[in-house]
């Protein structure tokens, strides 16, 4: 039997924009209701890569492929009604509008994709970028935890299931994840700037940097940014009793969870320096894994702990201002935008790997 393939594609994961995907699954469904029409039409569903895909199977006179054509003299129905002979017609237009459909649903998304790029190449300028920010690809379908960095493991037996210590998420994507420390200016400028820059971020939050602006965090959370674990008071972990750091880790969580309904997965020392008890007392929090970072940026200078930029870095910089800085919070995301948009990378999100 003939066979006719039509495939529902998601928009989110395949580019393709959503008139299309409507106009894409209408000629679908017009192409099924057209091959209906005939009186022994099978239909099955079945899977196939990037969406749904069904298969039609033409019954006799029905001008499906591998339908069987009525030898000449027999009747169309017993009843003497009109058999499955006027389906060919249907079909071809059912097929035609739905080509008309999926024609204007390509050029409307070109006009919308159009549209969305001027934004974004206003929105760069309005904030002082030469150029926009290039778009992520879509994120992988399948994460996984980065393995702890070679050098950064912690010494004593059983160390298999603490948490993993890492800087790169390992990607063929160029593709690097932007995470804030601290929380200490709650400039509204920079949550507008990210927003119309449409930059993902991971905000790694110190209870004590915060102090009580837990609102301003609380939309940059709407917007889209993910809230990690940077403990109560930002100290030198190691220098502290197993007690007291499960009370700046633990109590962190509780406070994340207290304001935002949930606790932290991703937790970053202070500094960057831990040992063995940071690892299990994070791990007995509900922490999974201890993103570090690669390079380091300030207003006008980026500092790599290598010699530049590779797929899959973990990019910091803090929340802070010109009392902490000779210049702006958005100064900082300017050099940062700046520096990896002419080196060919966009800005992921960093749960979105692991």
């Amino acid at each position: 039997m003939g066979k006719i393939w039509f495939t529902a594609t998601n928009p989110r994961t395949s580019g393709v924009g959503p008139a299309l995907a409507r106009s894409a699954a209408l000629l679908g469904a017009a192409l099924l209701v057209a091959g209906c029409a005939g009186t022994e039409t099978s239909v099955r569903t079945s899977s196939a890569p990037g969406g749904s895909a069904s298969e039609v199977s033409g019954a006799p006179g029905s001008g499906l492929p591998g339908a069987e054509t009525p030898s000449p003299g027999t009747s169309a129905s017993a009843s003497g009604a009109p058999g499955p002979a006027a389906a060919p017609r249907g079909l071809a237009e059912e097929a035609r509008q739905g080509t008309e459909a999926i024609r204007g649903a390509v050029e409307a998304e070109a006009r919308e994709a159009e549209a969305r790029k001027a934004a974004l190449l206003a929105a760069a300028r309005r904030w002082g970028l030469p150029r926009a920010p290039l778009l992520a690809p879509p994120p992988p379908r399948t994460t996984s935890l980065p393995p702890t960095r070679r050098g950064f493991g912690v010494n004593g037996p059983r160390t298999r299931g603490l948490p993993p210590v890492f800087t790169r998420v390992p990607t063929r994507d160029r593709v690097v994840f932007l995470t804030i420390d601290d929380g200490v200016d709650q400039d509204p400028a920079t949550l507008r700037m990210l927003r119309e820059l449409h930059v993902p971020y991971t905000a790694f939050l110190s209870d004590d940097a915060v102090d009580g602006g837990w609102e301003y965090f609380r939309a940059a959370h709407e917007q889209g940014a993910a809230l990690q674990n940077h403990t109560l008071l930002h100290r030198y972990l190691p220098g502290l009793s197993r007690a007291a750091q499960r009370h700046e880790i633990c109590g962190m969580q509780d406070t994340l969870r207290r304001h935002y309904g949930r606790a932290a997965t991703l937790f970053r020392p202070p500094y960057g320096s831990y040992n063995r008890d940071t690892l299990e007392v994070a791990r007995s929090c509900g922490i999974r894994a201890v993103p570090l970072w690669e390079a380091e940026v300030f207003p006008g200078r980026v500092v790599y702990r290598d010699s530049d930029l590779h797929p899959g870095d973990l990019v910091l910089t803090h929340f802070q201002g010109r009392a902490q800085w000779n210049g702006s919070m958005a100064d900082a995301l300017r050099t940062f935008l700046r520096t990896v948009t002419e080196k060919g990378y966009a800005v992921a999100r960093l749960e979105d790997y692991i």
